[in-house]
């Protein structure tokens, strides 16, 4: 999803983008083996990831209120989705009643459809809202994922604990995709880096402290120079941010939608990597591909010119590279859109104070 950041999931502006088509209603798109749901268990109550406990029965309908759960539920049993956001792009076809924003979600739509589970997140979708949902009678399930090993926890809660299916072969995939990396980038990647990660402009926010992107960032040997920060997604003036000592930038084309041409010149003389940002913020089925992707996009990294002189490029890498995700451009403009309303209003970022508005223009 601060960037599944910003609101866009932070993927808000802070997150939160391959979707597979989806499968026949209870059918599976995830391979050989689709889940299947468990036997059907009496009424039960299971904490949330964040300790809340959640009354559940049976769950046949389910409303998805994160864009990456909305994936990795509807590659695992597509048939139990009914509402989903505006925001949840995956899969590609994914036809369902759309519910809103992550951060505007419709209340009363969302109770119109009779969920016996909604899926939120808690830096995704806010408190009040939840709480709404919580108090009209709904069962809400809250995930918490700050890293790679708590998303793999954190999924397969949702998906068997929670939904009653049992494991997707994909979480399998993704959680064998990172097994020999671990929290301090150790395993096979790049050379070790320290860089600045940009999450949005105008203001300039970069990833911060206990991040899952910060995480997926450190297993490819890539060292945010900003991880001790007090803020998870603080607001850097740009002077300040080209003098932090980076060997690189790294530039997500999600929550902002960083480009060739919006976000490399403003860090000359820097080499500037311009990543999925699906890959390095969604936790859900496009994990198992994660690590492959942005690998090969951290080594071909762009060298702004210092003062006037032509970009330099480093040498391609050898061999097939990943297809780069194309995402739709509309989307990202609403999601944009979404998102500098959220700041201008003063809403405050996950694990940031109340903010006033906040002033235009680069910082």
């Amino acid at each position: 999803m601060p960037p599944e950041g910003v609101s866009a999931r932070d993927g808000d502006p802070t997150r939160v983008l391959t979707g597979a088509a989806a499968a026949p209603a209870g059918g599976s798109v995830d391979g050989m083996n689709p889940p299947q749901p468990a036997p059907a268990r009496r009424t039960r109550t299971e904490p949330d990831d964040r300790g809340t406990p959640v009354r559940l029965g049976p769950v046949r309908r389910v409303v998805s209120l994160v864009p990456s759960l909305t994936e990795a539920l509807a590659c695992s049993a597509p048939g139990l989705l009914v509402g989903a956001t505006d925001w949840c792009s995956h899969p590609a076809d994914l036809d369902v009643t759309r519910v809103g924003g992550t951060k505007n979600p419709d209340v009363a739509r969302i109770l119109g459809l009779a969920p016996d589970l909604v899926l939120a997140n808690e830096e995704e979708n806010r408190a009040p809202d939840i709480e709404a949902l919580r108090a009209a009678g709904a069962a809400v399930w809250v995930t918490e994922v700050r890293t790679v090993d708590q998303a793999l926890r954190s999924l397969d809660r949702m998906l068997v604990t929670a939904c009653g299916l049992a494991r997707p072969a994909w979480l399998d995939r993704a959680e064998a995709a990172w097994s020999d990396s671990d929290a301090s980038g150790a395993g096979p990647g790049p050379a070790t880096a320290a860089a600045v990660v940009p999450i949005w402009r105008r203001p300039w926010m970069v990833l911060g402290r206990d991040t899952f992107a910060g995480d997926v960032l450190r297993r490819l040997g890539v060292r945010n120079v900003y991880a001790d920060h007090a803020d998870r997604y603080p607001a850097i003036p740009l002077e300040r941010l080209r003098d932090a000592g980076a060997d690189l930038v790294v530039l997500p084309d999600e929550p902002y939608r960083f480009t060739a041409t919006d976000g490399p010149e403003a860090f000359p003389g820097l080499p500037a990597a311009l990543l999925s940002g699906r890959h390095l913020t969604w936790y859900g089925p496009s994990m198992a591909e994660a690590r492959t992707v942005l690998a090969a996009q951290l080594r071909r990294p762009g060298r702004q010119p210092a003062a006037g002189g032509s970009a330099g490029v480093d040498p391609p890498v050898v061999g097939r590279q990943p297809t780069l995700v194309v995402q739709d451009v509309e989307g990202e403009r609403g999601r944009k859109t979404e998102v500098d309303v959220v700041l201008r209003v003063g809403a405050a970022l996950p694990g940031e104070p109340e903010r006033g508005d906040d002033p235009g223009g680069d910082q």
